[in-house]
Parts: structure tokens; sequence; C-alpha cells
């Protein structure tokens, strides 16, 4: 079967993917309500009690407004580092001891066959992390909220066959949007948030043969469009001399009201 994942909900009102193998079924973020995040899982035919575990990123609401819900719903182990830990305790009520697991940022830990990396990202958080999912010869990675894209984050998404990776704003859209200037300088900051041109750049250096699609996610409604991104983020690649056909890698959307299709990330 290899890896297969959906992104049930992506952008700053929530965050929730779903990532499987024929093992082992993962919930990354919790950023819905539980009565939202049962409807898309419904949606994409998955019941809450197929889920095996929920890997954490980081503490932000819109990552873990139903994460104690569903994990005392559905009796889940929950997956984070002792800081994010430490951060979202307050916010998300009380978990069961055997359900609250401290994975460390960088560690890999196996799900039956499907074997999990966490990697530190940039961003304002206690101690915010990406991941990836491996299963034979595929690799998927997640990374979102990433105020910049250092070498060692590239590092870790390199080889990747399918990525979901953040083109949050763009820079003009932003600079004169209705936000307070201390909010767009936390965006554009190094703690902040992945632009479209940044996204673009990040995969000029990461396309090679391996990586045949690449999600746009957590687009600002207030600071982008899905068509924006997907052309600035082409722009920036070609400007940096990487030029590709749409039947070699694709860019493909993530949204904030509806789940992405199941993707298989073994297809071509």
């Amino acid at each position: 079967m290899g890896i297969s994942f959906t992104v049930l909900s992506s952008g700053s009102t929530g965050n929730v993917t779903v990532v499987r193998n024929e093992e082992t079924t993962l919930m990354i973020d919790a950023g819905l309500s539980a009565k939202r995040i049962d409807e898309l899982l419904k949606e994409r035919d998955v019941t809450g009690e197929e889920i095996d575990g929920i890997l954490v990123t980081h503490e932000h609401s819109d990552h873990i407004k139903g994460l104690g819900a569903v994990a005392r719903k559905y009796d889940l182990p929950i997956y984070a580092n002792e800081k994010t830990w430490e951060a979202m305790e307050k916010s998300i009520g009380k978990i069961a001891e055997e359900n609250r697991i401290v994975m460390d940022s960088g560690e890999v830990r196996d799900f039956g066959s499907l074997r999990v990396e966490s990697f530190g990202i940039s961003h304002d958080a206690a101690e915010p992390v990406a991941y990836s999912f491996y299963d034979g010869n595929e690799k998927l990675s997640v990374a979102t909220d990433l105020g910049y894209m250092s070498d060692k984050v590239k590092q870790s998404l390199s080889d990747s066959n399918v990525m979901v990776l953040e083109a949050n704003h763009d820079i003009e859209l932003l600079r004169m949007g209705r936000y307070p200037w201390n909010i767009k300088r936390r965006i554009l900051g190094d703690m902040g948030h992945l632009s479209n041109i940044a996204a673009g750049e990040a995969l000029s250096e990461l396309l090679t043969g391996d990586l045949k699609r690449t999600y746009l996610a957590h687009l600002s409604r207030d600071h982008n469009m899905m068509d924006l991104a997907k052309m600035t983020v082409r722009d920036s690649m070609e400007e940096r001399g990487c030029f590709y056909k749409d039947s070699e890698f694709k860019l493909c959307e993530t949204y904030y009201d509806r789940p992405t299709p199941w993707d298989k990330v073994s297809e071509p």
C-alpha cells in the first residue's frame, strides 16, 4: 500500500493532516473542533477509531484547537516534545498519562512499518517541529509554520517524493494589508511564516528527480490566493534556473474548508 495522505484542512483557521500506510494511521495536528475533524474524516472515509495517534507540530491554537477533545473521545496517544507539552497542557485539558508521550525534536520513531522523523523548524513557538514519513523507499514530508528555510531543514526535506510545504503569504499583499505593523513584522521575520517567494527559493534547491509533487499549504486568507501562490512559486523557481514540466513535477493545492483527495506517494 505504501504511504497515503490527505490534508483535511490547512490555513490560519485550522490545520489537520492524516497520513497512513497499511498498518498505521496518524493525524498531524488537530487545529479544528472535534466535530469538524470528524466531519472531514468522514469525507475521506476515515473514522476516529482508525487513528493510532496524533503528532503535534507546535502549540498554536490553529494546530491544537481540537486536540484534547479528539484524544479523549478516541483514547488516542499524543506525541509532542517536552516544551510543546508544557506550552499546550493548559489549553488541551486533561490527558490520560499513558496517552501523554514525549517525542523529542529530532527523534525517529517507528509506528509499525511507518517510520516518522521529527525535525526542528523556525517559528515563534516553544519548540516547533515538522515531520517526515518513510515506508520502504517512499518519503513524505510535511513542513509548515516556517520562519525561514534553514540548511538543516532543507537537509531534512531532501529526497522527499511528496511534500506539503508552507506558502503563507504574498509579501506585497501582506505589507499593504490591514494587520498592525508588529504582526506584519512577526510574519515576515525568521520566526514567522514562509512567503510564496521563499517557498519557491527552497523548492528550486529541493527539486530533484525524487520530488514529484508539492502541496502549497497554510495560505493566508487575507494575504494570499492559491493561483497567486502557484504563479509566484513557479516564477521564483524559474528565476533561479529551475525549469520543469507539469508532467515531471506538480504544484498542488490545499484548502481551509475541505480536504484534499487521498494521494498515494508512490503514484507518479
